[in-house]
C-alpha cells in the first residue's frame, strides 16, 4: 500500500492483565477455536451472508502474485511483517471476480513467532474488513489461511500512508487544501466505524494507517486491533490495553475502558504541527472544527 508500512513502527501499547477476568477469559477461548482453514474463516464470516465477498488465496498463487515475494517487491514492514506490492495477472484463476486484470495489490504477510500482532490480529482485519464497506476505508481484497501462512491482500494504495507523505525529505510538501481533505477523508472513516450497525472502536488511528490514493483520498487501514464499541446504554467496552504511545486516550491507558478513537484523531492533527499552514491564521479553528464534526457524529 505505497510505502505505508516503514521500517521503524512506533511502541505498541500491550498490556495482557489489562481488562476484566471475564474479557480475558473470554479472549482465552475464543484463541482456541482460532479458523485453520479458508472454510473455517467462511464459517466465522457468515458464509454466504457475508458483506463483503472476499477470495481465499493459496499461498503459491500469492508467490505469483508477488513474483515469489521478491526483495525489490518490498513496501515497507511493522509489528505484523512484511508487506510486498504485487500484481494479480489474468491467468491466475478463472473463477476470479475482479475487475479489471491485471490488479495491482499489496500483500501484507504475518512473519510468525517474530510479529507483533498475532493470529487473532489477523482474524479481526478479515472480519472487520470483510464486513464494512465505504470509501474512507481500505478495501480487503482476499486472505491466506493455509497451513502456517496468514496472509492478508488488499487494494494497493500508491501514495503509501499520511506520515510518510508529511515527513518525507524527497517529496514535495502538501499543499494545505490536500492536507483538509485528507484529514475530512480520515474524520469520515471514522464517523463511519462509530456509526456502524454495530460501532467499532478502531484503537490504532495515527499517520501511518492513514493510507492515501492517487487522488489523496485517505482511507484507513490496518484493522488488527479494532474491537466492537459499546452499544445501547453502554458507555464503554472493558477491553486489554492496546495502541501507539502518543495517540491513545490517557484515560483508556489508566482504567482500560475503551470508548472511541476521537482523542487519537485530535493527537495526529497534532502531531508534529503537521496540519499547520503558515500564514493561514484560521488553521486552529479548522483542526478544531474537524474534531468537533467527528466528536458530534458520536456521542461516546
Amino acid at each position: 500500500m505505497g510505502n505505508c508500512w516503514c521500517k521503524w513502527e512506533p511502541t505498541i501499547y500491550k498490556n495482557p492483565k489489562s481488562g476484566s477476568p471475564k474479557e480475558q477469559e473470554r479472549e482465552r477461548r475464543e484463541g482456541s477455536k482460532l479458523p485453520s482453514n479458508p472454510e473455517e474463516v467462511e464459517d466465522l464470516r457468515g458464509g454466504d451472508s457475508a458483506a463483503n465477498p472476499l477470495i481465499a488465496f493459496t499461498f503459491e498463487e500469492l508467490k505469483i502474485i508477488t513474483a515469489n515475494f521478491r526483495q525489490d517487491r518490498v513496501l515497507g514492514g511493522g509489528g505484523f511483517g512484511n508487506v510486498y506490492k504485487g500484481f494479480i495477472p489474468e491467468d491466475l484463476r478463472e473463477d476470479l471476480q475482479i475487475q479489471p486484470l491485471p490488479l495491482p495489490v499489496a500483500v501484507k504477510v504475518h512473519d510468525g513467532d517474530n510479529s507483533y500482532q498475532g493470529h487473532r490480529e489477523w482474524l479481526a482485519e478479515v472480519i472487520f474488513l470483510g464486513q464494512l464497506s465505504h470509501p474512507n476505508l481500505v478495501k480487503l481484497i482476499g486472505y491466506c489461511c493455509q497451513d502456517d501462512h496468514r496472509v492478508l491482500i488488499y487494494e494497493y494504495m500508491p501514495r503509501g500512508s499520511v506520515e510518510n507523505n508529511l515527513f518525507s525529505r524527497v517529496l514535495l510538501p502538501l499543499p494545505w487544501s490536500t492536507r483538509m481533505k485528507i484529514a475530512l477523508g480520515a474524520a469520515k472513516g471514522l464517523a463511519f466505524l462509530h456509526e456502524a450497525d454495530k460501532p467499532v472502536i478502531y484503537r490504532d488511528f495515527k499517520t501511518s494507517n492513514i493510507l492515501l490514493d492517487l487522488d489523496y483520498n485517505a482511507k484507513l487501514s490496518d484493522f488488527g486491533l479494532a474491537k466492537d464499541g459499546p452499544e445501547g446504554d453502554k458507555s464503554h467496552v472493558s477491553t486489554r490495553i492496546m495502541g501507539t504511545y502518543g495517540y491513545a486516550a490517557p484515560e483508556y491507558i489508566m482504567t482500560a475502558m475503551c470508548t472511541a478513537s476521537v482523542l487519537s484523531f485530535w493527537n495526529c492533527l497534532q502531531e508534529g504541527n503537521l496540519w499547520t499552514n503558515h500564514g493561514q491564521p484560521a488553521n486552529k479553528t479548522l483542526q478544531i472544527g474537524l474534531f468537533l464534526y467527528l466528536k458530534r457524529r458520536r456521542s461516546y
